[in-house]
């Protein structure tokens, strides 16, 4: 299980942040506190860093969010996401010098908040579990995979493969301790696998059925991943998981 990912709220507006906190908190993040101006946060940051910082550029007291950012930046490197109500072409240009993963333009929504939180998080999931690749061949035994890296056939459990993605004649194998990017089609690494276990639910990603944890009309979630479901898969999975 994939540890939460912890954010610190640093915004002067306390009915604006209690928002945000609330909403994270639902969206199943950690917000390590909320603080309301700069000098707090950097104290905050070095006493219990968070995963990201979802900083207001517009603080009030000596440091705006800018300038926090920036002497943050000088002993820890934290991604950061910037709140702004100013969307005017010098604010951005100063902010973007602190190199911050992406904008949130006041007001949000609920929907925008999410999506770019999430962006950024899955950008900290990949630089933690980094990518192993294999062109190679596989072999299939039993409970497990052996996959050929670096000279040596390396062995993945079926059980740890979360879900696969096609990307043209590639193929990515995400588990719980890192991805593979195999020199093959999606079609091809199906058939190798159990289709007890494993379904296609959309022409670009299978699913280890066991590891679901939410099923939409139009989606399902893996470990907080969005992965589509096509109409084609929807009712057959519906029946497979009622077989289950």
């Amino acid at each position: 299980m994939e540890r939460e990912v912890r954010i610190l709220i640093v915004e002067d507006d306390m009915i604006i942040a209690a928002n945000i906190s609330l909403q994270l908190g639902n969206l199943g993040y950690e917000v390590t506190g909320i603080v309301t101006r700069g000098e707090e946060a950097i104290l905050h940051v070095r006493e219990n860093p968070p995963d990201i910082l979802l900083l207001d550029i517009n603080l009030k007291g000596s440091l705006n969010g800018i300038e926090t950012a920036k002497a943050i930046q000088t002993f820890k490197d934290i991604p950061v996401i910037f709140l702004t109500a100013n969307t005017d072409e010098a604010t951005f240009a100063s902010a973007k010098k602190t190199r911050p993963k992406a904008f949130i333009t006041k007001p949000f929504n609920k929907l925008n908040l999410q999506r770019t939180v999430e962006l950024v998080a899955d950008q900290i999931w990949v630089q933690e579990h980094p990518v192993r690749h294999s062109f190679l061949d596989l072999e299939v035994l039993g409970d497990r995979i052996f996959i050929r890296y670096n000279g040596k056939m390396e062995k993945v459990l079926l059980d740890d493969i979360l879900y696969m993605e096609a990307d043209r004649n590639y193929c990515t194998v995400v588990t719980e301790n890192g991805n593979f990017v195999l020199s093959c089609t999606l079609k091809t690494m199906q058939e190798r696998l159990p289709n007890s276990s494993f379904m296609r639910v959309h022409r670009s990603y299978v699913v280890n059925l066991s590891k679901l944890d939410v099923i939409a009309d139009d989606h399902l979630e893996i470990n907080r991943k969005a992965i589509p479901l096509s109409k084609a898969n929807r009712d057959f999975l519906f029946k497979r998981i009622q077989a289950i």
